[in-house]
Parts: C-alpha cells; sequence; structure tokens
C-alpha cells in the first residue's frame, strides 16, 4: 500500500503550539505592532460557515491521559515542547540501516506532528481524559475469538478472513468518529447547499452528509461500513449524528448499536474546532467526548490507490495453501 509523500506543516516547536493564541510582545520603548486584522467566518452562499479546506487531525497528543499526567488536564509550553521532543528523538531511534516497512525513514516528511494544543489527551470528557471502562459484555467480546476466525484461528482461508485495512475497506480511522492515524492523516471538505462531503486520504473514503436537518436516518435494517450520517447547523457549528453502523466496523471494540455525535467548528482561518462523543450502551459505562483540532494545510490530498502494487493479500492466502498441500500430504518442517 503505497501513496504519494507530502510535506506537514511546521517544525516541531510551532507546531506544539500552533493552535494556541500568542501574546504580542514589543521591546521597551517601542510602540507594539498594530494587532492583526479580526478575521471574519467565511461563508456559502447559502449563508452557513463555509468548512471547505484541505486539514490535517496529525497530533502527538495522545488519546488518553498518560499516567503519569495524572489529575494534569493541560500541559506547560515546557512539558509540551519536551513531549514533542521525546516523541521525535522515539520514533526516530532505529537505526538507519534497518529498514523495514515501519521504519521512520520513509515517513519523515510527514510525520513531523507536534502537538495540536496543550491538551495532554485527546479525550475530554471525562475530566480525568480516559475512555471510560468496558461493561461486561464488552469485556467477554474482547476476551472472546477473533471475529470469523473459526476452528484453529484459520485466519488465511480465505480473504474475507482478513483485516478490513488489509482488504483496503477501511482503516477505521476515516470514522465517524474520525482520528489520527500514522501518516497521511489529511482530509479535505467540501460543501455546496444542504450538503457537506468529508474526503480522508487514508483510506480513500468519502461521506457525503445531508445538512437541512430534515431527513431521517435510514432504516435500521440497512447497515453502512461508516453509518448513516445527518446533519443540522446550531449557529455556526455543524452537528452530524451518525447511526445504522454495520456489526463489523468496530471503533475501539464497538458494536453496530454505536452512535457518533460530532460538532465541527471553524475557529479562524487555519482551524476547525471538531469534537465527537461516542456513545455505545453495549460497549462502555457512559458515553465520552473527544477533541481533536483540524489544522488547514496546503493542498490538494492524494489518492490513496490501496489496490496498487499490493501484494500482501494475495500472498498472504497463496502461502497457507502451501502449508495447506504440505499438511494433506503430511509434509512437516
Amino acid at each position: 500500500m503505497m501513496t504519494s509523500k507530502r510535506v506537514m506543516i511546521a517544525a516541531v516547536a510551532a507546531a506544539s503550539l500552533g493552535s494556541l493564541p500568542l501574546v504580542a510582545q514589543s521591546p521597551a520603548g517601542k510602540p507594539a505592532a498594530k494587532p492583526a486584522k479580526a478575521w471574519t467566518m467565511p461563508r456559502t452562499s447559502d449563508g452557513v460557515p463555509d468548512l471547505t479546506g484541505d486539514w490535517t487531525n496529525a497530533t502527538y497528543t495522545p488519546l488518553e491521559r498518560p499516567a503519569n499526567m495524572t489529575g494534569k488536564e493541560f500541559f506547560t509550553p515546557e512539558e509540551a515542547a519536551a513531549f514533542v521532543k521525546s516523541r521525535d528523538e522515539n520514533f526516530n531511534s532505529q537505526a538507519a540501516d534497518d529498514i523495514h516497512y515501519d521504519n521512520a525513514l520513509w515517513q519523515s516528511e510527514n510525520y513531523n506532528k507536534g502537538l495540536n494544543s496543550l491538551r495532554t489527551s485527546l479525550v475530554v470528557d471525562p475530566p480525568d481524559g480516559r475512555i471510560p471502562a468496558l461493561v461486561e459484555a464488552a469485556r467477554n467480546r474482547v476476551q472472546g475469538p477473533v471475529p470469523g476466525a473459526g476452528q484453529a484461528d484459520r485466519r488465511a482461508d480465505s480473504y474475507e478472513n482478513r483485516t478490513l485495512a488489509e482488504r483496503c475497506i477501511t482503516w477505521g480511522n476515516d470514522g465517524p468518529p474520525m482520528m489520527p492515524v500514522g501518516y497521511n492523516a489529511n482530509l479535505d471538505i467540501l460543501q455546496g447547499p444542504g450538503y457537506v462531503i468529508v474526503r480522508n486520504e487514508m483510506i480513500h473514503s468519502a461521506r457525503l452528509i445531508p445538512t437541512d436537518g430534515s431527513r431521517p436516518h435510514l432504516s435500521e435494517k440497512i447497515r453502512n461500513w461508516n453509518g448513516d450520517s445527518r446533519g443540522h447547523w446550531e449557529g455556526n457549528t455543524l452537528v452530524v449524528e451518525t447511526t445504522n453502523f454495520n456489526s463489523r466496523t468496530r471503533f475501539r471494540n464497538s458494536t453496530a448499536a454505536l452512535k457518533v455525535t460530532e460538532k465541527f467548528t471553524r475557529t479562524d482561518a487555519n482551524t476547525i474546532d471538531y469534537q465527537f462523543t461516542a456513545d455505545d450502551p453495549n460497549t462502555w459505562t457512559r458515553p465520552w467526548t473527544a477533541a481533536v483540532p483540524l489544522r488547514k494545510v496546503p493542498g490538494p490530498i492524494y489518492e490513496y490507490a490501496c489496490h496498487e502494487g499490493n501484494y500482501g493479500l494475495p500472498n498472504i492466502l497463496r502461502a497457507q495453501r502451501v502449508e495447506d498441500a504440505k499438511a494433506a500430504r503430511g509434509v512437516t518442517d
């Protein structure tokens, strides 16, 4: 699975504080610089906020608050810089002559994430920055067999037994909810009267969201990989509710009962405040919310040609057939 590289924004220090307001200062005795012109919300022809553009949700901010940050909602600037430095050093610590699929070298141009805020976790509710506990049924699902594995974990009997990512169906990050991903964490938003389209670079999905606020969800009998999204405007915020997920697109072990409520709020020329609430009573003891700011990036995003040159899946299946034939002949290695 290969795609074109692209340059992500900002150096480490700038990225770590890029979405935070800066206080203008001037040397003593010199007049302060003129304040920047106030930003005005751009609007579409039908009068709603214009979210159009190319964006990234790439960040080093962990989804859940690390144990060493318990009780601390925000980094200090010094802590943020140290955290980014440690992540960069860890990412680039692999020996240059030890090259394999997940080596940092081939991702270095577009993996310089930094932090998109000073928050110590993307989870903002519960206040401890941690995903709520699983209900008993969900704990049993985690401990149970892999779906579709069958006897003796026959994961290579068919392409249908392989993961959705290997089959180029979804990596799960395209959501909803939309989550940062290892590379190509970019998306673009297109708008027209009554609709918003969110297109993810990884892994080439496009979600068409009606925003008139008047149409009902699809029948419960219709279940989609990315659910069924319906949007409406609350002031300057686009609110999108998604239901009708199928049973195989498990977001952190969720079920088809998952409901995701997203909020998109343009806060300045370069930022969309993106928040989502995940609610599945079959999985968590309570709903939970995360904030993943979207930062403006130079476009365009590129096609993720997942199947081009992707020999991994047929090779996995071919190798298993060889092993099956050897077993049938009583051959052991």
